[in-house]
């Protein structure tokens, strides 16, 4: 019998698990469908139509990230149902900075095999997020990289794009000295800083499954908690009050990406102890033994956006906050001249 010689699947390469994938996320995007974009995905392209989204004078604003090193602790857990929500959340958080309302998300997923319910699960997640956003997922790749990744190893990254009424653009150039910075809370430490509390989880002889009590909850469970995603509740403040300004609370912390919606020669007189510490930041701390300097230069710290708004208008934006975005809102700094 003649060999059939070689073949893409021999290659570590499936073409019918990919084909399985598609069909079994099929459901999932069907479910962030939104005015706009209500196309089933397969296709080559996605398609959005502003026109059917409400838009008159539209700017687009765009916006691409991953998530780090959460991917690895996800992979070391095994729990990959909300790796999705963070991928999402830190793309959205950052369209949403200049007042667009996301619209649609695509997303990248690579790894070295393809498992079909695993990365349903890394998908699911992604349509969770979108829901939550308030975007539609509307498309997408899957890349099976054999010899590139390790077996059950991945990477995601994705981006979304919104859109602004051009006359509601907010860039920070009307912020003053003297208005207040409001923070809404994180839900934990986010999508950054992942590799600096791996290495204090293992100098400190953790393991992502033991108990921490002062958390409640596994370790690994405490930091897999998936990124807050804010566009809903920024949105609902934005069409309230006067914001001036929008930072979502990355790498570089509170300062760092704070300064970045100032006007040149704009600095910040924060208040650390204004607002509740979330207790997973005690706990990276004391495991690495990390300088509160460093924490500050790294992590949110609990909060994870920033909100400036004219300091007459800062006490009714907390009152209304927890109605209107559903957290609560603390005064954390004000912008000096």
């Amino acid at each position: 019998m003649k060999d059939k010689g070689l073949t893409y699947a021999a290659s570590g390469v499936n073409i019918d698990a990919g084909n399985r994938m598609v069909e079994l996320i099929k459901p999932l995007v069907r479910s962030t469908a939104r005015p706009g974009a209500d196309a089933e995905i397969g296709g080559f392209g996605g398609l959005f139509d502003l026109r059917r989204a409400g838009f008159r004078d539209p700017v687009l604003v765009a916006g691409t990230d991953g998530v780090g090193t959460k991917v690895k602790l996800a992979v070391d857990t095994g729990c990959h149902d909300s790796i999705g929500i963070d991928l999402v959340a830190m793309c959205v958080n950052d369209v949403v900075c200049s007042g667009a309302r996301p619209l649609f998300f695509l997303d990248y997923l690579a790894t070295g095999r393809l498992e079909p319910g695993k990365a349903a699960a890394v998908i699911g997640g992604i349509a969770e997020g979108c829901r939550q956003a308030g975007c539609a997922l509307i498309g997408g790749e899957m890349a099976e990289m054999p010899g590139f990744y390790a077996d059950g190893e991945y990477d995601i990254a994705g981006f979304c794009v919104g859109a602004v009424e051009r006359a509601r653009i907010i860039d920070g150039g009307a912020v003053r000295p003297g208005d207040a910075v409001l923070g809404l809370p994180s839900s934990g430490v986010h999508s950054n800083g992942f590799s600096l509390v791996r290495k204090a989880a293992e100098a400190a002889g953790l393991d992502w499954a033991q108990h921490i009590p002062e958390l409640g909850a596994a370790l690994g469970r405490a930091l897999l908690e998936p990124t807050r995603i804010y566009a809903k509740q920024a949105l609902a403040l934005i069409g309230e009050f006067e914001v001036r300004a929008l930072a979502h609370i990355t790498g570089g912390g509170l300062e760092g990406n704070i300064v970045r919606v100032l006007p040149g020669g704009a600095g910040l007189d924060i208040d650390w102890a204004a607002w509740p510490r979330h207790k997973i930041f005690d706990v990276i701390q004391n495991a690495g033994g990390i300088e509160e300097e460093e924490m500050r230069r790294v992590f949110n710290l609990g909060v994870g956006l920033a909100v400036i708004v004219p300091p007459e208008q800062a006490q009714a934006v907390q009152d209304a906050a927890q109605d209107l975005a559903g957290l609560p809102a603390y005064r954390i700094a004000t912008v000096t001249g």
